[in-house]
């Protein structure tokens, strides 16, 4: 069976891919330019010379600038700009930092190594990176699935930064109660399917007729599908490293139950998980046992998908204001 990494350097250059960097950014700046609060956006270069695509939102002076920053992780084939019905409500009371993970999006697309580890120290490390960069000295931190892991590994390695973790959906936590059958995933990409696909492709992603219907009211056309499309058809580079991390799609090689216990106690932790999401949650009174008497919060959307930040919005964003509001 060819690699399928192979396949895609092979074809890197199919006129018929309809992307490119450009589009990606043109993409971005439609999605960008419903906010209304004052924001910037920056590459933040890392001593690698990799670059963080981020993005700053503040609509505040004064003693609210002085409030610790909410720091915004996206999930596995996103980017900041689906945080976009979060952004401008969320930065009413304090900065909010959004940003695109090494690999995906804007960010620069390094290659990953194909051991589990060594991947996501990658990714801790380049968020650390990030946070020097960035001159941020303590954060609130939340990550949506993929980024739920990541951060979780952030702040057992780095828990001074961290004043409070919210984990949106986490993938990777629980141990697989099955024997995964991983030779048919050890050589696939998953988002090949979408750049194999061609000029089908931005079709292949409109099929995600709720991510459409959840941004229906902010855009009446493909804006939002037309980015998701754009931010993975690029070269392959996270979902490499992502490809190294899972046994399957919904199952971690390194289960993050297994080190919840090295999270800082006095940590402050909020779980928010969807009813409906497709990924498993049956881990959750797991965490508060192991957990004892430190601060964990968990709660379920009833009616909230993986995406439940976009499609119950208010809910999301009333919740994560008020875990927010503990914070000084």
């Amino acid at each position: 069976m060819q690699d399928e990494t192979e396949f895609e350097d092979a074809n890197e250059n199919w006129a018929w891919r309809p992307t490119s960097m450009a589009l990606l950014e043109t993409a971005e700046s439609r999605i960008l330019a419903r906010l209304h609060n004052a924001s910037s956006s920056r590459f933040v270069t890392l001593p690698d010379n990799n670059q963080i695509r981020t993005l700053t939102i503040t609509a505040h002076q004064g003693e609210q600038a002085s409030k610790i920053p909410l720091v915004m992780v996206h999930g596995f084939g996103g980017g900041m700009g689906l945080w976009i019905r979060n952004l401008d409500p969320l930065s009413c009371s304090r900065t909010v930092h959004a940003f695109d993970l090494l690999g995906f999006g804007r960010s620069s697309r390094p290659d990953f190594p194909m051991d589990a580890k060594q991947a996501e120290d990658q990714w801790v490390t380049s968020i650390e990176q990030w946070r020097q960069a960035m001159g941020v000295e303590l954060m609130i931190l939340l990550g949506h699935s993929l980024g739920g892991y990541l951060v979780t590994s952030y702040a057992i390695r780095y828990p001074d930064r961290v004043a409070h973790l919210i984990l949106v959906d986490p993938w990777g936590f629980p141990k697989p109660w099955f024997r995964p059958i991983t030779s048919l995933f050890s050589h696939f990409n998953l988002l090949g399917i979408i750049r194999g696909a061609g000029p089908l492709g931005p079709a292949l992603v409109s099929f995600r007729r709720g991510l459409k219907r959840a941004f229906k009211d902010l855009f009446d056309d493909d804006t939002v599908t037309n980015y998701v499309y754009h931010c993975n058809a690029q070269q392959p580079s996270g979902e490499v490293g992502f490809r190294a991390m899972n046994q399957t799609v919904a199952w971690a090689q390194r289960p993050m139950i297994q080190r919840v216990h090295l999270l800082r106690p006095s940590m402050p932790l909020n779980m928010l998980l969807g009813g409906r999401s497709w990924l498993p949650n049956s881990y959750r009174d797991t965490v508060d046992q192991i957990r004892g008497q430190s601060h964990t919060q968990l709660m379920v959307i009833p009616n909230g998908s993986h995406h439940f930040y976009a499609d119950q919005y208010d809910l999301f964003n009333r919740e994560v204001q008020r875990i927010c509001d503990t914070v000084d």
